[in-house]
């Protein structure tokens, strides 16, 4: 059996230096993160504070969740608003 070279074009493109889809992959990837953070942090908060109604848990957990959930929607949102004003 012999493999077939073909070079087909990706939906994204060239990830070479230079292109554009380049410049845009560290931006995705921090909007991937920061997006996870958040997640995270929003059921780490819902799982303490339901621990903490039960009287399981601390509510010192739900309280940390809390702000990290705070500081990771903060970022994301700083993070989009800033892309907005340098792409006009």
């Amino acid at each position: 059996m012999t493999q077939e070279n073909t070079s087909r074009p990706s939906e994204l493109g060239p990830l070479e230096p230079g292109t554009r889809q380049r410049a845009q992959l560290s931006i995705r990837i921090a909007d991937i993160a920061w997006t996870a953070l958040s997640v995270i942090a929003a059921l780490w908060m819902i799982l303490a504070t339901v621990d903490a109604v039960r009287g399981t848990g601390s509510w010192a957990y739900s309280v940390v969740a809390l702000a990290l959930l705070t500081i990771g929607l903060t970022m994301r949102i700083v993070g989009i608003r800033r892309r907005g004003r340098t792409h006009l």
